[in-house]
């Protein structure tokens, strides 16, 4: 309670010293944004590259499920 009543009572910073800390703090959010804006392009790039080889695999395989089919239909 007593740690509160501290604060509380402390005095605020007067403007002209407080300017750098805001500005200090402002630098640091948007530096947390850009990477976090940098991470998520990131996984994004490596999630559409993937999605690419998913796509590749499944047309290769296409071909040959339609011949297994076509095969197996005319065995009957």
């Amino acid at each position: 309670m007593s740690v509160v009543l501290r604060f509380a009572t402390a005095p605020a910073l007067p403007l002209h010293s407080a300017g750098k800390y805001v500005a200090a703090a402002y630098i640091v959010f948007v530096a947390l944004i850009l990477i976090y804006v940098a991470i998520m392009a990131r996984r994004l790039t490596s999630t559409e590259r993937d999605l690419e080889a998913l796509k590749r695999e499944v047309e290769a395989r296409q071909p040959d499920e339609d011949a297994e089919h076509e095969y197996q239909g005319a065995a009957r």
